[in-house]
């Protein structure tokens, strides 16, 4: 067995344990049994290699299954959980962007002191997602004193809200407090920059652009996703296009794709074209103040330029599992829970393994249409990276989109141009609001466009079907399979642009 085939094995062991543990409850003493397997299997049988492979693998799975099962326990046993129920005046520090929605701001707390009704206090180290008013508008870093009823996070009825913020090991919540402003710039002064920076960012935007357009173009290149209006959120589902204003792997993986085609396209080395696509994704990453979904879609942007400028799957498929590997050591609750790293990990999967296919296939279709600034890769892109996530979609959220795909071939090719136009608008629109005026045309005009075919496809029905977990492993196991026959062909598809 060779050695990147071997450790390939492990890492997939390990995201099996972490999978297991996510499904399944299991016991300390069946976890036990698999470990004296494990090492039974390595110790005994260490001249037979693929028996003692096996036996590695399994500790692996095991590991798995035990750090997230410890893991998630911690949600239940944390420390500031024991202040829950209690009316309190808690100080602490602004530790994210404010999160503002149409009705409501929400605030990520560094909890650093709890003080009680009756005058005692208490030094803690924890997170709590407090929910204000509107108005006044808090920052980054601004300290609070905040008096209110710490709570524990409710469930809804079709969504594990509280699971979904203990991944951001956030156990409390508070509403509609008293909250007092005591300090500023408590918090790290680069990120405070940057913040500032796409503050002004986004008031350039919204002032230049009219409703739609500028929510839509603020999801997309500043990933204020939540402060669409949900009439506009409801359309976009029901037209397939709602990974645009997300800022997943799977919106930056196919963004990066279609930015390696156009940039080809336009006459770019290929060598140029990756380094000038890697500066962009860190720009990308920087200009929503280092989200931690930004963080992990960039990684995946980043891997997906490696896979198309090294042109190899084989080497390409260890960094992506290992990648994977990494962030859920650091958060092993990622797996179950955040439908973005599922959709990052399979999107990336699907335009490595896929887009070759694909490609052929709308070359053959379109044979004698110009490809205009890499349309057909583009196409192939969007293809492969539909197919690979469509099942998780269903699975997380109940219904199919007929016109899904279609949206996409209209809306996803015009992507790069929306951000490059509408960032560039923005920031001249902050030194000279008049030329950022004069610029914001064309980014209405392409705007405009999304908005039209989201009003029209929003228009078409979907199916709802509300599948078991199972299916996904009966869909994507044949899928897998015929990705590997799809392999013998071990040069990337990017390589024919």
């Amino acid at each position: 067995m060779e050695k990147s085939q071997f450790f390939l094995y492990l890492c997939l062991s390990f995201i099996g344990g972490i999978f297991l543990g996510s499904i399944f409850f299991i016991p300390l003493v069946f976890i036990l049994g698999f470990f004296i397997v494990a090492v039974l299997l390595i110790s005994v049988f260490e001249d037979r290699e693929k028996i003692a492979a096996s036996g590695f693998c399994i500790l692996l799975l095991t590991f798995g299954i035990f750090y997230f099962q410890s893991s998630y326990s911690k949600i239940e046993n944390n420390d500031l959980k024991s202040f829950n129920n209690y009316d309190v005046v808690l100080k602490g520090v602004v530790l994210d962007e404010p999160d503002i929605r149409e009705n409501n701001t929400k605030l990520t707390i560094k909890a650093e002191e709890i003080k009680f009704i009756d005058g005692s206090f208490q030094a803690v180290d924890g997170k709590v997602l407090v929910t204000i008013n509107s108005y006044p508008r808090y920052n980054y870093g601004d300290e609070l004193e905040i008096i209110g009823k710490t709570l524990v996070p409710e469930n809804f009825e079709d969504f594990d809200y509280k699971s979904y913020l203990a991944k951001d090991k956030i156990y409390s919540v508070i509403y509609y407090p008293k909250v007092e402003l005591i300090g500023k710039n408590k918090g790290n002064i680069l990120l405070a920059g940057i913040l500032s920076f796409k503050e002004k960012i986004r008031d350039s935007l919204f002032q230049s652009l009219p409703s739609p357009q500028n929510f839509i173009l603020g999801a997309i290149i500043l990933g204020d996703k939540k402060m669409l209006p949900d009439e506009v959120k409801n359309k976009l589902n029901i037209a397939g296009l709602r990974h645009i204003t997300a800022v997943s792997g799977m919106h930056v993986a196919v963004l990066t794709s279609i930015l390696m085609a156009f940039l080809i396209g336009l006459g770019l080395w290929r060598k140029h074209a990756f380094y000038l696509s890697v500066f962009l994704i860190f720009l990308f990453v920087v200009i929503t103040g280092f989200q931690a979904s930004a963080i992990r879609a960039g990684i995946m942007g980043g891997i997906l330029l490696l896979a198309q400028h090294l042109g190899r799957q084989k080497n390409i498929l260890n960094v992506l599992v290992f990648a994977g590997v990494i962030m859920l050591l650091v958060n092993p609750l990622l797996l179950k829970i955040d439908i973005g790293f599922q959709l990052s990990f399979l999107a990336v999967l699907g335009i490595i393994y896929f887009f070759p296919f694909f490609y052929k296939w709308v070359k053959r279709i379109f044979r004698k249409v110009p490809d205009f600034l890499g349309f057909k890769s583009i196409l192939a892109i969007t293809i492969s990276a539909q197919l690979f996530t469509l099942p998780i979609l269903i699975y997380n959220f109940g219904y199919i989109s007929l016109a899904s795909l279609v949206s996409n071939i209209l809306v996803i090719p015009l992507l790069p141009f929306i951000m490059g136009l509408g960032f560039v608008s923005a920031l001249l629109g902050m030194v000279f609001y008049p030329l950022g005026i004069a610029l914001s045309w064309p980014v209405w005009l392409l705007l405009s466009w999304v908005v039209k075919v989201i009003d029209l496809f929003s228009a078409f029905p979907v199916v709802e079907l509300n599948i078991h977990w199972i299916f996904l492993v009966l869909f994507y196991l044949p899928l897998g399979y015929f990705a590997q026959k799809l392999k013998k062909d071990q040069e990337l598809g990017f390589l024919y642009f």
